[in-house]
């Protein structure tokens, strides 16, 4: 039971463009503070940074035809030219002049925190905000916006909706036990989803399983820790999971045409078949007949899968293309193999980020590709960040920044499953040459370079000097030895 009572409210709005139709929800949402919150906190979610600063400048220029343009700020003039001289942002300092604050990832920590205060201590009544928002950080309001329901999606290029969870997580944003009695959530949809989710936030809507979308990885790992050995043990063990309870109930989500019970076995093994030939094809589990019935053993590359947690697909990209990494270009063959593992499809690229990674890539020491190149592509944002990261280059913006950090996070377990794929094929200078890709990652810098430029303040031409065996004592104290 919800502690405070909730009105919600579902607005369609025509258009087919998405930012005409973004543009339109501006002046709605403005009357919508003033109708349901003009005094207590407002939430609006927006979809991208770019909406962010577009949807608080808006909101000021409707500010500006009030009696009183700055009824948003909540604070006397000396706290607040206190408060815009920490703001590193421009745009965000002249939104904070008229009590509204923008949070994005974009904005540097200390922005974010700052508006994050201000709205917790009622100094600024808006805060326009990306979904992030919902999910990271405790900030109820008396009214949430919904100011659209998509998101830009790299991979699809093109804008698709936010998962329900998410919608459900922003609305749940608005109201604050202890201090209301009451609270308001407005959605602004197109028109042709708002009975949609009229349905969907007045009536439950069943939890479906995904299991079958990842069955690959969990059947390998019980066949590598010995728990699966036959179709007939993979069967059984999909039978005690919930994908098996959802089957029965909602047999056509998951594409079974025969819904009699004999029908649902029969789509059961023909999973496990079509999941034991992908495996099988990527090299990591083994066929074979055994007392009538299909038996499974694991392949040490089905084995490294499970260990390291990586998909069958990464698997079989890493046993086919190590072999064909050239000797004279080493450390670029393998930086564009490891950014082409299937674990970076889910990194995020977001809308125009296309153009930052065509600059990024006249930064970088080895270009993407020798023919035409996909900029949207998650593996080629993979490739320039950590060739940046190992140039110790600058970023364009702060979610590369995070972005960077998501891929480091990963690069080492990669990389030693990488190490393992070429101990098994008896290919010892590729797993050298991975392990010395590995360090060069932990150290940020290229394999080729000095092992002496570790050494903070030494420069290229220090550890050169160190190296011809000319430089001095004072060279080794620079680096800060002494």
């Amino acid at each position: 039971v919800r502690p405070v009572p909730l009105e919600m409210y579902i607005d369609g709005f025509p258009g087919r463009h998405y930012c005409p139709r973004m543009a339109s929800m501006n002046r709605p949402a403005y009357r919508a503070i003033r109708t349901h919150s003009p005094r207590k906190p407002v939430i609006i979610f927006v979809s991208s940074r770019r909406q962010t600063r577009l949807t608080a400048q808006d909101l000021m220029a409707f500010c500006g035809v009030e009696d009183n343009p700055r009824h948003f700020l909540h604070m006397d003039e000396a706290e607040a030219d206190a408060v815009l001289e920490r703001a590193a942002d421009p745009s965000l300092r002249l939104a904070l002049s008229f009590g509204i604050g923008m949070h994005h990832a974009g904005l540097t920590e200390g922005d974010r925190r700052l508006c994050e205060q201000l709205f917790h201590d009622r100094k600024i009544q808006v805060l326009v905000a990306t979904s992030t928002l919902a999910w990271g950080v405790n900030l109820p309001a008396h009214l949430v916006i919904l100011k659209g329901t998509e998101f830009f999606d790299a991979p699809s290029k093109g804008y698709v909706d936010y998962p329900l969870t998410d919608v459900l997580q922003m609305v749940g944003r608005a109201g604050r036990p202890q201090f209301d009695d009451s609270a308001v959530a407005r959605i602004f949809v197109t028109d042709a989803k708002k009975d949609f989710y009229k349905k969907f936030l007045h009536a439950p809507f069943p939890v479906e399983s995904s299991l079958h979308r990842h069955l690959r990885e969990h059947i390998n790992a019980e066949v590598a820790a010995g728990s699966i050995t036959s179709a007939q043990d993979a069967v059984e063990y999909l039978s005690w999971t919930y994908l098996f309870r959802r089957l029965r109930q909602n047999p056509t989500y998951y594409g079974v045409e025969d819904t009699t019970d004999a029908g649902v076995n029969r789509h059961l093994s023909r999973m496990v078949m079509d999941c034991f030939a992908e495996l099988e094809r990527a090299q990591c589990v083994e066929i074979g007949f055994a007392e009538g019935s299909v038996a499974v053993a694991p392949t040490p590359l089905g084995r490294v899968a499970s260990q390291y947690y990586l998909s069958a697909t990464t698997m079989k990209t890493f046993a086919d293309r190590l072999a064909a990494i050239r000797r004279d270009r080493l450390t670029c063959d393998l930086l564009h193999l490891l950014s082409e593992a299937a674990e970076w499809s889910e990194l995020p690229v977001r809308h125009n980020e296309d153009l930052l990674n065509r600059e990024l890539e006249r930064e970088v020491p080895f270009p993407l590709a020798r023919g035409p190149v996909d900029y949207l592509s998650p593996h080629a944002k993979t490739c320039l960040l950590l060739q940046k990261h190992l140039v110790r280059g600058a970023l364009p913006c702060t979610d590369y920044t995070t972005d960077t950090r998501t891929v480091l996070d990963s690069s080492i377990r990669i990389l030693q499953a990488m190490v393992d794929v070429a101990a098994y094929r008896g290919d010892a200078p590729a797993a050298l040459a991975v392990m010395e890709l590995t360090q060069a990652i932990k150290q940020a810098m290229l394999p080729t370079e000095s092992p002496l430029l570790q050494l903070a303040g030494l420069s290229p031409g220090d550890a050169a000097a160190i190296a011809a065996g000319s430089g001095n004592c004072r060279c080794i104290q620079k680096g800060g030895l002494f």
